[in-house]
């Protein structure tokens, strides 16, 4: 399913060039999109008079410029004199690393004077296949390259080149006067063409993406760009150890795939994996790509950038259009009153990838509408809602999932500490519907319990949880309140709003204290109420309240009664005997009652004072 989604998306790409250019947007079958950093001028007599950088800025980094060239190929270790004497032979076509192309590479040693060594066996290769494959060609260009490898000695380097930043880069050739470069040619794409169709001791068998009887792919191309996989490339479909094959299959025949198949999903997914064309997120470990299929090409474009701006917010110019639909969908609108103009039938296909040594992990894939799609994008801020508003603007997934990192006050928050799992399984609830993974609650009351950081994301996400598990399980009759409930039943929720008020009476009576009760109590008083509760209220009522009342700040004594009265009001919701243990989602709970009464109160403030005021000159 996966795969033959990847090919239909690829035919759409290959049927529709770029409006602005006329060009391609995706290389044809037998050619790859790679970088290349220099272009090497030869003469007709085969020496090299320029060398003219292929670069591109991007920010304040600079890289190589894409180009589509004959496919490259996977190259398993190392090419040696043994090697090349075995025939097998490592080259591109008409381009390849200098190691390859110039017979040079960065000398790694640094405490060499020399920064290049030779390598002179990938050399060999290297020429020994174009010979063979430009012998008797009649073309001006191939001419000159045939001639340039005759002459050419990676001793050269420094007479023709004595430039270190081409040592290790792509390079590809271009005639002197030319506009175009030798792969390009159209004596070289006949060539190349002819190649592809040679027989090269595949077997046929019936392909599982199109069920046609085709040459079957022994070894899939790469798939490059996933987050934290080999820079080589790595692999949805292979196999190696001999537990992978069946009924005396060798690699690729285990899965029959096509190799116009096997290259029309590698390719497509190499082009989403791309992040220029924007239809790649990270979700902690792992790489989300994203496509939307449409009658008209352009709502399945805004689509796809609506729905990157709502799961990942961008200060983009273009994106920054979008922003007003943002904002309604996490308000929970849908779309048909949002966007009319995206059809909510529109296809939208996310697939989640995560590395696995040298092959990839499926962490999710999802086929739906996007009209679907963004009623669960609404769910899920509509779970996450909470008054006061936890946010200024909606957050991006990877801004929740970074609040299930160790807080460390004044250092930046790491990435990589964010679960694996619980990015998957969080991605997956968001984007199907589905409940919260259970695990989230637990890791988010740890990380508060831990240390200390009750932010309003921690606590929108906790609600979040305890919410859909409501929504989504009729067994659970207790809803959970987006705002400050006094009325609410549950023990866990009115003690988390006594413990804010303790917290409130503490700051009232000892300013800027070295430790709070919440800095010393929070994860006790949030698991073993009994034990905590008692000890608190005594110190509240016998110690704080009563030096509050005799403070020489008239708007501040005349705060006691006012806490006091809040106290015991919430004293009188709870039972006579405080719960020896809470429950993980009782401790949920306890977090949201605590949120609400606390940030009740700082919202508050001014109209507390104000009746304090009052009611002190009344007296």
């Amino acid at each position: 399913m996966i795969l033959t989604a990847l090919n239909q998306y690829y035919d759409r790409l290959a049927d529709s060039p770029d409006p602005d250019t006329g060009k391609l947007i995706i290389p044809p079958f037998g050619f790859s999109e790679e970088g290349i950093s220099y272009i090497l001028v030869i003469s007709k007599e085969g020496y090299i008079v320029d060398k003219v950088p292929n670069i591109e800025k991007i920010g304040s980094k600079t890289r190589a410029k894409s180009m589509f060239v004959p496919a490259s190929f996977k190259r398993s270790g190392q090419y040696t004199e043994k090697t090349f004497n075995s025939g097998k032979e490592n080259a591109f076509f008409l381009w390849d690393k200098t190691a390859y192309s110039l017979g040079v590479d960065a000398n790694e040693n640094k405490k060499s004077e020399n920064s290049w060594v030779e390598s002179s066996v990938t050399f060999k290769s290297f020429k020994r296949y174009h010979l063979n494959m430009l012998a008797n060609v009649n073309d001006e260009g191939l001419q000159a390259f045939l001639l340039f490898l005759e002459k050419w000695q990676p001793s050269h380097f420094d007479q023709y080149l004595q430039d270190p930043n081409i040592l290790g880069t792509n390079v590809c050739f271009q005639l002197d006067g030319d506009r175009c470069y030798l792969h390009e040619r159209v004596v070289a794409k006949k060539l190349w063409a002819k190649f592809l169709k040679e027989p090269i001791g595949l077997k046929e068998s019936n392909c599982l993406v199109t069920g046609k009887r085709e040459r079957i792919a022994r070894i899939h191309p790469a798939i490059k760009g996933v987050t934290g996989g080999q820079t080589s490339g790595v692999s949805i479909v292979s196999f190696k150890p001999d537990s992978f094959k069946s009924y005396g299959k060798e690699q690729g025949e285990n899965a029959p795939v096509s190799e116009l198949a096997a290259f029309k999903y590698t390719t497509v997914l190499n082009y989403l994996l791309n992040r220029d064309n924007k239809r790649c997120l990270s979700v902690g470990d792992a790489s989300m790509v994203f496509w939307a299929v449409a009658a008209d090409g352009g709502k399945a474009k805004k689509a796809e950038q609506l729905f990157m701006q709502v799961v990942n917010p961008s200060d983009d110019s273009e994106a920054v259009k979008l922003n007003p639909w943002v904002e309604k969908i996490s308000q929970g609108q849908p779309l048909k009153e949002v966007a009319a103009e995206i059809d909510p039938s529109t296809r939208f296909y996310l697939l989640g990838l995560a590395p696995n040594a040298a092959r990839l992990s499926i962490r999710y894939w999802l086929d739906t509408s996007f009209g679907e799609l963004a009623q669960h994008m609404a769910e899920h801020f509509t779970d996450l809602s909470l008054n006061p508003p936890a946010w200024n603007k909606p957050p991006s997934v990877f801004r929740l999932l970074i609040e299930l990192v160790p807080y460390r006050e004044n250092k930046k928050p790491n990435a990589k500490d964010i679960p694996p799992h619980l990015a998957g399984e969080m991605m997956r609830s968001i984007l199907t519907g589905d409940r919260y993974p259970h695990s989230l609650l637990a890791q988010l009351v740890l990380r508060i319990r831990t240390d200390g950081h009750i932010s309003s994301l921690r606590i929108a996400m906790i609600k979040a949880v305890l919410h859909r598990g409501h929504r989504r399980n009729p067994i659970i009759k207790e809803e959970v309140p987006m705002s400050e409930d006094e009325d609410n039943d549950n023990e866990a929720y009115q003690l988390g709003r006594l413990f804010a008020v303790l917290e409130r009476i503490q700051s009232n009576a000892i300013k800027s204290a070295n430790a709070t009760i919440t800095d010393r109590y929070f994860g006790s008083a949030s698991t073993t109420p009994c034990f905590v509760f008692p000890r608190l209220l005594v110190g509240a009522t016998t110690h704080h309240l009563p030096k509050i009342r005799k403070n020489q700040d008239k708007k501040i004594a005349a705060r006691a009664s006012y806490l006091k009265d809040d106290m015991d009001r919430i004293i009188s919701k709870l039972p006579s005997v405080f719960s020896k243990h809470l429950s993980i989602e009782d401790q949920g709970r306890f977090c949201i009652g605590y949120y609400h009464q606390r940030n009740k109160k700082f919202v508050s403030n001014n109209e507390v004072e104000a009746t304090s005021s009052s009611s002190t000159g009344t007296n």
